[in-house]
């Protein structure tokens, strides 16, 4: 039987990211994606120019069309979300499916600060989402600002980043993955298995290009690797691997880093 997901994020013509990358990931690792955006981009926010469909007054009819068609999802995974609106059908949602795995990826800012649309209010929201949920991936900046941390005055040792890491798990999730961690030339994502009480480490050398979208590549193949039964080290592993060796090829060309990363050239290793 084929798992379902219901990915609630927005979807950008241009810039891989969101629902461009949830689709075509899901579906490689077999797992059914069905989408539940919450807005229409033409090109994602970084680029210089773009335009917005808000779809939160949507969202109710969707949410309720699925309500009354009986749809039962294995997994819920949220992305960005632009409103307090936003977070409260997501919120909704969740009290609907009580029996979905509910992964969360709490955006809201990154290098110590937050996206322009947020504010202690929004990032509060975020925060009663993330106590609904099973798995979190916040980056470090999202990590502290939930549990209301100044990214100025960490230092990014080991022992702390654990400490980190075990403080968001005390809001709700059982398992934490803190990823993008720059120390000097490396990147580092931190997982924590709150019920093995297990914790590790995965690497990847840093080449000074940061490119959009790489969090969602993330979290959408944990997401069905998870799904797929594979343990959170494993897949962690995996997205880790398979986004080092994107990012290798992708930087091979003169893109746009606003593009995001050629994930479509490796696919075929995730239906192994």
């Amino acid at each position: 039987m084929v798992k379902k997901v219901a990915a609630i994020h927005d979807l950008s013509g241009i810039g891989r990211c969101s629902l461009t990358v949830a689709l075509p990931i899901l579906s490689a690792l077999k797992v059914q994606c069905c989408p539940f955006p919450t807005a229409i981009l033409s090109s994602q926010t970084n680029f210089p120019k773009y335009s917005f469909l808000d779809l939160t007054n949507e969202m109710n009819n969707y949410k309720k069309i699925w309500t009354d068609l009986n749809i039962s999802f294995d997994c819920i995974y949220s992305g960005f979300l632009g409103s307090k609106d936003q977070i409260d059908i997501v919120l909704s949602f969740i009290g609907e499916n009580k029996n979905s795995l509910v992964i969360v990826d709490p955006v809201m800012g990154d290098d110590g600060d937050l996206y322009p649309i947020f504010d202690i209010d929004m990032c509060k929201k975020i925060k009663s989402l993330v106590q609904k949920s099973d798995i979190v991936t916040p980056n470090l900046t999202e990590a502290l600002i939930l549990i209301g941390e100044d990214f100025k005055n960490i230092e990014l040792k080991k022992s702390n980043l654990i400490h980190i890491a075990k403080q968001v798990s005390d809001l709700g999730p059982s398992k934490v993955v803190i990823t993008g961690i720059k120390i000097e030339d490396t990147i580092y994502n931190l997982s924590f298995d709150k019920s093995l009480d297990e914790i590790y480490f995965t690497s990847t050398p840093f080449n000074n290009i940061s490119y959009s979208g790489t969090g969602d590549v993330f979290t959408s193949i944990l997401t069905g690797m998870l799904l797929n039964g594979y343990s959170l080290k494993s897949s962690v592993i995996k997205a880790n691997d398979f986004i080092s060796k994107v990012i290798s090829y992708t930087s091979k060309f003169n893109t746009d880093k606003n593009d995001g990363i050629m994930f479509e050239m490796f696919l075929s290793e995730l239906t192994n």
